[in-house]
């Protein structure tokens, strides 16, 4: 694999704040169109069956417009004529751009391109929120689904133990944070009981971490479902690798729509009061709307606006003991995976007309910016 760094001056983009974090809408405007160019051009040249791939992964300020930086990846034989490679890239990129019909233009007199070795590549790749390895997800048996196969697969996902005990789930939003729930934190508030493992298995754990600080929602009142969210911070950063790496946290307005797949992971009972699985379990669920879920039949009108359901109503298929606090994640159309929702509490695991109950993201998106900064 070889991968190529592009700065591209794009005209007729105004350039915000917004546009400085990888997981915002404008962000991923931006990105859709620049990438889906780059197939384009791509897929309709010599280069057709090279090209892997590319990613925007920095929008700065410029005069008239914005300079997009893009990391291009393409499979070649050898390494022999770096050159004459990127020579190719260029050409084809100035003939087909050169004939790209939109109102948005590159600048191709103040665009540029330039080889990368492969380690800055993937520390840059790395850095980026809500990549996993693309693998297709599952939706047989977390309760009904299936054991992750590699490292890496969901690499925001943590576990938080208790003398040396998995006790809840968490995950990952910066080097720093994590987001779990504050119920799990009932018995124990105090940090220095806490430690934070990463990785696929339990055990042997990829990296271990201690807890610095526990924040739990001021207004969360064990045994209510309430607001129940809570932010832990490190003891030491960790480092973004292939298999350790931040989530995309959603912008407060963002909305999720009903009916969509999500996933669940986690470390939870496979069955309801059943055995806690070794290696990371995870599940395909359905997003369900809050009047659905408030039907008489189901949770009779106890979903409030800071949650959300996810499962089927035929039950089979949910988050358990365990897993409390773990991610449900959603991808967009750029298969980044943004967190939607924090495993909070149902009625058992897997029951008929009891699907999950999750903390929604977006309603405490600007308390979780008050506590961390993000």
């Amino acid at each position: 694999m070889f991968y190529y760094n592009g700065n591209f001056k794009v005209g007729g983009v105004q350039y915000s704040n917004a546009l400085s974090r990888q997981s915002s809408d404008d962000f991923r405007d931006v990105g859709i169109w620049i990438e889906k160019l780059m197939h384009e051009t791509f897929h309709n040249s010599v280069l057709r069956h090279k090209y892997r791939g590319s990613r925007l992964v920095r929008v700065s300020p410029d005069t008239g417009g914005v300079i997009a930086q893009v990391v291009l990846m393409f499979l070649f034989s050898s390494s022999d004529d770096k050159m004459v490679h990127r020579s190719t890239i260029n050409r084809v990129l100035r003939q087909r751009l050169k004939m790209y019909p939109g109102s948005t233009r590159i600048d191709l007199s103040t665009s540029s391109l330039s080889d990368i070795k492969q380690q800055t590549a993937e520390t840059i790749l790395n850095g980026f929120c809500g990549l996993r390895y693309n693998k297709s997800v599952g939706t047989s048996r977390i309760t009904g689904g299936q054991a992750t196969s590699r490292s890496g697969e969901w690499p925001w996902q943590v576990s938080l133990q208790r003398a040396t005990l998995h006790r809840c789930g968490a995950t990952l939003i910066s080097n720093t944070w994590l987001l779990s729930a504050a119920h799990c934190f009932r018995e124990a508030r105090d940090p220095r009981k806490w430690t934070v493992t990463f990785g696929t298995y339990l055990k042997p754990p990829l990296m271990i971490r201690r807890v610095k600080t526990i924040i739990v929602h001021e207004k969360y009142k064990y045994p209510a479902h309430e607001y129940d969210i809570a932010v832990l911070q490190l003891a030491r950063r960790v480092e973004f690798t292939t298999a350790v790496r931040q989530v995309c946290l959603p912008d407060a307005s963002d909305v999720f729509p009903y009916n969509i797949d999500a996933v669940i992971t986690g470390w939870g009972a496979v069955s309801n009061d059943g055995k806690t699985p070794n290696v990371l379990q995870e599940a395909t669920v359905k997003l369900i709307d809050s009047d659905t879920c408030n039907r008489k039949e189901v949770y009779n009108g106890a979903i409030t606006p800071g949650m959300l359901c996810a499962g089927y109503l035929e039950g089979g298929v949910d988050s358990c003991q365990g897993d409390s606090g773990g991610p449900l994640v959603v991808p967009d159309i750029r298969n980044m995976w943004y967190l939607a929702g924090i495993v909070s509490w149902g009625d058992e695991c897997g029951k008929p007309n009891k699907p999950g109950v999750y903390t929604r993201v977006t309603y405490f998106r600007d308390w979780i910016t008050q506590k961390t900064g993000l």
